[in-house]
């Protein structure tokens, strides 16, 4: 679930002519500090970053993220035929995607693009979130239906989702809800609803973490345009998370028990900054692991925290 979504949505839509008001919209939403809506709709469910070359290679060769995470390294082969390569570290609830320069196609493929899915855990929920959109000013958010091919030709229905926009310099940001159709496919390999209408992100995940330090994204950081941010501005109110802004620019937005970060930053300088997560148990000691030219940090204690460098991209 990568920026993959626009650019088959770009082909598949016809354009949207929002930009500048939906920026406009977005930063005076930011001044004046509207309260969120009352019930969370949407929950952060992973995030990716493109990563350089060296970075991404460290991270596909590493043993010990085999030891600290569900991590994988696997094809996905989404609508229209798109394909990516990515390497996953997947928890309880949440996960991320991490991508090296070319891994993605054109400008998704870029040193410093990145994206993130939030996600409803009730079906129809997503439906109401369109509604909140419209009702901030967003009058046609865009709409697409992902699908998944387990290599049989056949697609199957994997989740809706919305966006603000199909304009991006270099992060997109979307809500999705999961399609039941997917979950009732054996090859999907998810667990049983835990009551009526459960699309759930724990339930999309397999229970494999328990085998492994790392539990969940507890708190993620992002470099991104002033016009990126403007756009997922929207979708995180419309979601529920709690949004304000910060004295250099960016916004802090949190909700469901993860916090997300965003710095406003000139495109060259855009990227995926740091991944917070939570351990399954404490360690007593801190340990460093340089993976190329990333630096994860585990413990002390049961949190691990991954800092990822600041690369300016050639563009």
């Amino acid at each position: 679930m990568i920026m993959v979504i626009a650019v088959t949505l770009a082909a598949a839509v016809q354009g949207v002519q929002r930009v500048q008001g939906g920026v406009a919209s977005a930063a005076q939403s930011q001044g004046g500090q509207p309260p969120s809506p009352e019930r969370q709709l949407l929950y952060y469910n992973h995030v990716y970053g493109v990563l350089d070359r060296e970075t991404a290679d460290a991270i596909e060769r590493s043993a010990y993220l085999r030891e600290f995470a569900n991590f994988e390294v696997r094809t996905t082969t989404g609508a229209g035929g798109q394909a990516w390569t990515g390497r996953y570290l997947l928890g309880r609830e949440t996960y991320f995607e991490l991508f090296g320069v070319g891994d993605l196609p054109g400008p998704d493929g870029v040193l410093g693009a990145g994206g993130m899915g939030v996600s409803v855990e009730r079906s129809g929920d997503l439906a109401t979130v369109i509604q909140r959109l419209r009702d901030q000013g967003i009058a046609d958010p865009v709409e697409f239906s992902q699908t998944r091919d387990f290599g049989d030709g056949v697609p199957v229905p994997w989740f809706e989702a919305v966006f603000t926009t199909d304009r991006y310099d270099a992060f997109g940001a979307w809500g999705m809800e999961y399609r039941p159709e997917y979950f009732a496919d054996p090859r999907s390999d998810t667990e049983p609803a835990d009551h009526p209408g459960d699309v759930g992100r724990e339930r999309y995940l397999s229970d494999l973490y328990r085998d492994h330090l790392m539990r969940d994204v507890t708190s993620v950081r992002l470099a991104l345009t002033a016009r990126d941010l403007a756009n997922t501005v929207p979708l995180l109110r419309a979601g529920g998370f709690a949004v304000r802004s910060v004295a250099d620019g960016g916004i802090v937005a949190h909700g469901g028990g993860t916090t997300i970060r965003f710095d406003a930053v000139a495109r060259e300088h855009a990227g995926l900054r740091q991944i917070e997560m939570s351990l399954n148990r404490p360690v007593p000691h801190r340990h460093e692991e340089r993976i190329g030219h990333s630096t994860l940090t585990v413990g002390p204690g049961a949190r691990a925290a991954w800092t990822f460098p600041d690369e300016p991209a050639d563009d």
